[in-house]
C-alpha cells in the first residue's frame, strides 16, 4: 500500500507543477569531497531521462539522495511538486511510489518468474495473511500484463535463476512495476547484456515511460541513443550540459571532460 506523506510547507507552484522530480541546489560532501555540488535539475511527469557522466560525477549519489539512502548537506528534492524527500527515510520514500533498480539484478532465484511478480505485488501482508493469500482476478490480470511488458510471458513458470542476465534485469523491472511506482530509477540496465537484450531493454524502458517517469543512469552511448530521450550530463556533482544526445555529444565541455576527442 502506497503511503501518502504529509505535505511539506512547500506550496505547489507552476515552477514544480509538471515535475515528478526536482532537485534544487543539492550538495553532498564526504570527508571534504563534494559528491554533489549545488545540483539542480528536474524530470517531468511521464518522462524518460538519461543521466550520463564520468566516474565520480555524482550519478550514484544523486540516486542515493532521491531514495533517502544519503542525506544532503543542503538543498531540496521535491517529489510530485510538493513533497521534500530529504525529510523521509528509505522505506517511506519507497512507499510513496519511487522504485530503484541497482545494476546487479536481485530476484528470488529459486522462485518462478510468476512467483517473483506475485511476491512483489503492491500492498503489505503479514505472515498469516501471506499464508492465506490468494490472487484476486485483477491481481492476476496485472501480473499477466507485466509479463507481457517485460517480454517474459513464455517464461512465467521458469525459475528466475535459470533466466539469462538480461531476462533477470527485465524481471526485476517487472517486480518494481508490480509496486505501481510513479518514478523508477534504473542504474546501468544494459551492463553485461547481449546486443539483442540491450535493444529489448531500450524498447522496454520506452514502453514504461509515459505511465511512469523513468530516470536511467548509463555509460553505453549506443544504448542512450536508442532511448531517444533528453540527456543530463553530470560532472563534479553539477549539471554540465543537458538536451538531446546529439546536442550534448557536440558540447565542447562534454567532449573535454567525458567523451574525449
Amino acid at each position: 500500500m502506497r503511503v501518502t506523506p504529509e505535505v511539506t510547507s512547500i506550496s505547489q507552484t507552476p515552477k514544480y507543477h509538471d515535475t515528478i522530480l526536482y532537485l534544487d541546489a543539492v550538495s553532498v560532501s564526504f570527508d571534504g569531497f563534494k559528491a554533489l555540488n549545488n545540483l539542480s535539475f528536474f524530470v517531468n511527469k511521464g518522462e524518460l531521462r538519461a543521466i550520463i557522466g564520468p566516474n565520480g560525477a555524482g550519478k550514484t549519489t544523486m540516486m542515493d539522495v532521491v531514495t533517502g539512502k544519503t542525506r544532503p548537506d543542503q538543498g531540496q528534492v521535491l517529489f510530485d511538486g510538493i513533497t521534500d524527500l530529504t525529510r523521509f527515510d528509505e522505506t517511506r520514500i519507497a512507499n510513496m511510489g519511487i522504485g530503484r533498480k541497482f545494476q546487479k539484478p536481485t530476484v528470488f532465484e529459486n522462485q518462478t518468474v510468476f512467483d517473483n511478480l506475485e511476491l512483489a505485488l503492491s500492498g503489505s501482508r503479514d505472515v498469516i495473511k501471506s499464508l492465506l493469500f490468494k490472487l484476486r482476478g485483477e491481481q492476476q490480470d496485472r501480473i499477466d500484463e507485466v509479463l507481457g511488458i517485460i517480454a517474459l510471458s513464455d517464461e512465467y513458470q521458469t525459475a528466475a535463476g535459470n533466466l539469462s542476465h538480461g531476462q533477470k534485469q527485465w524481471l526485476e523491472i517487472g517486480m518494481l512495476l508490480m509496486q505501481e511506482p510513479e518514478l523508477l530509477l534504473v542504474d546501468e540496465p544494459a551492463a553485461g547484456m547481449t546486443d539483442a537484450e540491450t535493444e529489448q531493454t531500450a524498447i522496454l524502458l520506452k514502453k514504461i515511460a509515459g505511465d511512469h517517469s523513468v530516470v536511467v543512469v548509463e555509460h553505453d552511448m549506443e544504448f542512450v541513443k536508442s532511448l531517444e530521450s533528453r540527456v543530463t550530463v553530470l560532472h563534479e556533482g553539477s549539471v554540465l550540459a543537458e538536451g538531446s544526445l546529439d546536442k550534448v555529444q557536440n558540447d565542447e565541455q562534454v567532449i573535454d571532460v567525458y567523451l574525449g576527442r
